[in-house]
This record gives structure tokens, C-alpha cells and sequence, in this order.
């Protein structure tokens, strides 16, 4: 997935980041896998919600990918 096929508040956040208006995160998995837990133990939100959140966090804890 390129950033261009998100939506315009990632694109946003992204163009952010890119310009040193936001601090970039070197363990960016970590973060991801962080928010998407939070998301899916959130029980105010939408099952679906809850369910998409983790699959996604699954499914980077089970990926090849790690932080260095």
C-alpha cells in the first residue's frame, strides 16, 4: 500500500511527519501493533472495528517484520 491510497487524514499525518511537524517513530511496528491493540480492546467501538484492529495486529505479530 502506498500513502496515496489512504485516506486524507493519513496523508496528512504523513505529510507531517515527512516535514519534522511531527516526530517520527524508528519502532513504528511497536506503535502500530500498540494502537491496534488498543482499538480492539476498546469496548466502545464497533465489533467490526474491534475485529479489523485485530486481525491487522495479528497479523504484523505473525509477519517477518520486527522493529531494529
Amino acid at each position: 500500500m502506498q500513502v496515496y491510497d489512504c485516506c486524507t487524514l493519513v496523508r496528512q499525518r504523513y505529510a507531517e511527519i515527512g516535514s519534522g511537524e511531527q516526530g517520527y517513530i524508528p519502532k513504528a511496528i511497536h506503535c502500530a501493533i500498540k494502537t491496534l491493540n488498543s482499538i480492539a480492546s476498546d469496548d466502545s467501538l464497533p465489533e467490526e472495528t474491534r475485529d479489523q484492529a485485530a486481525f491487522a495486529a495479528a497479523n504484523l505479530l505473525i509477519s517477518d517484520h520486527e522493529d531494529a
